[in-house]
C-alpha cells in the first residue's frame, strides 16, 4: 500500500493492535507517535520496520514534520484514567490542538478514535475531555470519521480485561463489586482495528458511529469467561460495593496513578447501554465471536505475553 499513515497514541491498546494488522495488509509507510517511554520502546522493538517517534503531542517538536505529508492520521492518543484533571486536559485537548495545528495538507483523512462514553455523566473528567477533543476534530473542516467504541479488550490491554486477567492469575481471590449483574458490551480490539482499516480504504467522512460489542454480557459472567481463557484459578467473590469502594480509596493513598479509581468504579456499576449499529454491514467487517476473541487475546503465542506499562 502506498498511503502514508500516522497514528497518535500508537503505543496504546488500539495502536499496538492496529499496526501489525496494517502491516499484514501491506501498509509499509507508518509513523507511530507516543510519549510513554517504555511502551514506545516496546513498539519500536516489535516493529523496527516502521517509524516510531517518542514525543509529547502537547509540545512542538520534530514529530510535526513526520506527519506533514501523511495521507491518513488515526487519532488514538488519550488520557483514559487517573485523578489529575490537568492531565486529561493536556493529553486529550491540548495535544489534539497541537496535532491539528501541525497538519498542513487540506485533504488528510482523519480517523478519530473517540469513546462511547462522551455523553455519559458517570465518567466526568474523561468524558468531558473526550467531548472537547471530539469537538476540536469535528471543527477542523478536514475529512473525518468519528468512531466511538465501547470498552475494548485485546492484545496489550493494560487497563481493562488485561489488567483484570493479570490480577486474577496472581491472586487466589478475585473480588467483584456488588453482585456483578451489570451489563457490559465488550468490543474486541481486533474487530475495531478492522473497522479502522475499512475507513482507511473507503474514506467515509462526516459520520459519527458508536461501535459496541455485539454480545452483551453481565460483568460477572464476562469475568468467568476471562478466567477460563487466561487459565486462572481465582475464586470469584462478590463483595459489598461500599467495601470495594473503601479498598480502592485505601489503595489510592499509596499509588498516585492507580489502575482502577473510585470514579471508574462508579462508572463501572452505572447502567450504561450504548446503541448497537450494524457495523459489520456498514464497514464490511466480520465480527469475531466473544469466546474466540478472548481466546486470541489471552492465548496468542506472542502478544498475549506482552504487557504494557501504566
Amino acid at each position: 500500500m502506498t498511503a502514508k499513515i500516522a497514528i497518535t497514541g500508537a503505543a496504546g491498546l488500539v495502536g499496538q493492535n492496529l499496526i501489525p494488522r496494517l502491516k499484514a495488509r501491506g501498509f509499509r509507510e507508518i509513523v507511530a507517535i507516543d510519549k510513554h517511554p517504555a511502551n514506545t520502546a516496546l513498539l519500536r522493538a516489535l516493529h523496527p520496520d516502521i517509524t516510531v517517534i517518542a514525543a509529547d503531542l502537547a509540545k512542538v517538536g520534530a514529530w510535526q514534520n513526520a506527519i506533514a505529508d501523511a495521507d491518513v492520521i488515526v487519532i488514538c492518543h488519550a488520557q483514559i484514567g487517573g485523578l489529575d484533571a490537568a492531565a486529561f486536559a493536556r493529553n486529550n485537548v491540548t495535544a489534539t490542538q497541537r496535532l491539528l495545528e501541525a497538519i498542513r495538507r487540506h485533504d488528510v483523512y482523519l480517523v478519530h478514535v473517540s469513546t462511547a462514553v462522551v455523553n455519559s455523566p458517570a465518567y466526568e473528567m474523561y468524558a468531558e475531555s473526550k467531548q472537547a477533543q471530539e469537538r476540536l476534530v469535528l471543527d477542523s473542516a478536514l475529512p473525518t470519521i468519528v468512531l466511538r467504541p465501547t470498552l475494548m479488550f485485546g492484545w496489550f490491554d493494560r487497563k481493562h480485561l488485561g489488567w483484570l486477567a493479570r490480577f486474577m492469575r496472581r491472586s487466589p481471590v478475585f473480588p467483584i463489586p456488588g453482585n456483578g449483574r451489570y451489563l457490559r458490551q465488550p468490543l474486541y480490539a481486533g474487530d475495531f482495528c478492522e473497522i479502522v482499516m475499512s475507513c482507511v480504504a473507503r474514506r467515509p467522512a462526516g459520520e459519527i458511529h458508536t461501535i459496541s460489542g455485539l454480545e452483551p454480557i453481565e460483568f460477572i459472567d464476562l469475568i468467568r469467561r476471562v478466567r477460563e481463557a487466561c487459565g486462572a484459578r481465582a475464586w470469584i467473590l462478590p463483595i459489598p460495593y461500599g467495601l470495594f469502594r473503601s479498598m480502592l480509596m485505601t489503595y489510592a493513598l499509596f499509588d498516585r496513578d492507580p489502575p482502577f479509581t473510585v470514579k471508574q468504579l462508579e462508572a463501572f456499576v452505572t447502567p450504561d447501554w450504548f446503541e448497537v449499529i450494524d457495523w459489520p454491514g456498514v464497514f464490511g467487517v466480520t465480527p469475531t465471536p466473544l469466546q474466540q476473541a478472548l481466546a486470541d487475546t489471552f492465548r496468542h503465542p506472542v502478544y498475549s505475553k506482552v504487557a504494557l506499562e501504566f
